[in-house]
């Protein structure tokens, strides 16, 4: 994929008493207090931000945080403890400017962080005319934000549009060739596990990974849908009925290009949906009318690891089971462990995910984490992310 990124224009000396707009994903977790619980996406958009200060730029941040209504301040809508936090990385002050359409005072070697942008009429929607003021703030404009690359809003759509120079930070790039490196040249073979606990909203992944993928992994609520297409009873588990029928052409699907679908050949059960149900090992064929399946069984985990082990690329999005209950852990604690020892390249997605690599600790194992649910999603999908559209379109002139 063809993006001009900020890299480039540093090397090439152009970034250099610019000013540089970046719009990237402050969107952290926060207590009742408004105290950061998590900061992550602070820390991951500090390489951007230095990258622009060490070239000598006058720098604007901004990004999202929660759900606010437009035109409407609430002081728990304020970005101000992600400024603390940002000036704490950086060692130096970082000032929140509020009402930053108009004009933005701010010199080069100096950085600011501009008030929530989804505070401002006409962000969500992708208002011409506010798109078009933020663009005249700035002379290059840096989209580091992935986990709002599947939204085409003003800040992350519209302004690269108008914006003189329009470019790809270092996170959005990074995931551009993470994704790029897993789906568009795959290592063969490639084994996608998709997991969660509905085949419903994750149709068109499936459908999708099924014409380029050589093991499509299934698992959670997803693979109970995908063992009654294969004839076996589940019992009391978690599936869709209704969904049988796209579950099975999926199989097909597969098997036309020589590929499959692998149906667990034995299940961890229990007759209750609690952290202390007694778990038992049972052959897939063999799952009571009392059970439900909450983890595939040790047989089946082995089985997939071997496939994981011998993989070239690995696309992981969701646990195989409910890993939150250690009752139930094991078949998904079993799939990690094997991305991590594989020595294919594996691409990771998804917050239930992210949780199950940092329950394992496996972070530095995985080829690469990518930082947003949403995009990642659209990205199995098959869908062209407004953000990595309007890049390109902009990158060919």
């Amino acid at each position: 994929m063809n993006v001009l990124r900020f890299s480039d224009l540093i090397a090439q000396g152009k970034v250099q008493g610019r000013r540089v707009f970046i719009r990237a994903d402050l969107n952290v977790p926060q207590d009742d207090s408004g105290r950061i619980t998590e900061d992550t996406r602070i820390r991951a958009s500090i390489p951007c931000i230095r990258m622009a200060l060490d070239a000598g730029a006058a720098v604007m941040v901004t990004s999202h945080l929660g759900r606010p209504t437009e035109g409407e301040f609430k002081p728990e809508d304020s970005l101000a403890p992600v400024a603390a936090r940002l000036g704490e990385l950086l060692g130096r002050e970082v000032p929140l400017v509020s009402d930053w359409v108009d004009g933005v005072d701010v010199q080069p070697g100096q950085v600011v962080l501009l008030e929530n942008c989804r505070l401002n009429k006409g962000e969500k929607k992708n208002n011409e005319e506010l798109a078009k003021k933020m663009a005249a703030l700035c002379d290059i404009f840096v989209h580091d934000a992935f986990g709002t690359a599947h939204r085409a809003e003003a800040s992350t759509y519209g302004i690269a549009q108008f914006a003189p120079v329009a470019c790809a930070g270092p996170l959005l790039a990074a995931e551009i060739d993470a994704i790029t490196k897993a789906l568009d040249n795959p290592k063969r073979p490639l084994v996608a596990i998709v997991a969660g606990s509905k085949v419903s909203t994750k149709l068109t992944i499936l459908q999708s990974l099924a014409k380029n993928v050589d093991q499509l992994v299934v698992g959670g609520g997803i693979a109970n849908t995908f063992m009654l297409a294969a004839g076996l009873k589940i019992g009391k588990s978690l599936a869709e009925p209704d969904l049988v029928g796209e579950a099975k052409a999926v199989i097909e699907a597969m098997k036309a290009r020589g590929a499959e679908v692998p149906i667990p050949a034995d299940v961890v059960v229990a007759k209750e949906f609690k952290a202390d149900a007694p778990a038992t090992v049972k052959a897939a064929t063999d799952v009571a009318d009392d059970e439900m399946i909450l983890d595939i069984g040790p047989q089946t985990a082995q089985a997939l690891a071997d496939k994981l082990k011998a993989a070239g690329t690995i696309v992981w999005n969701g646990p195989v089971g409910v890993f939150e209950f250690d009752a139930f852990a094991q078949g998904t604690e079993t799939i990690a462990r094997a991305i991590a020892a594989s020595s294919a390249f594996s691409i990771a997605g998804g917050g239930d995910t992210l949780a199950a690599i940092a329950k394992y600790g496996i972070e530095k194992d995985v080829g690469y984490i990518s930082t947003g649910g949403g995009a990642f999603l659209e990205v199995l999908e098959g869908k062209t992310l407004p953000a990595f559209e309007i890049l390109s379109k902009r990158a060919a002139g």
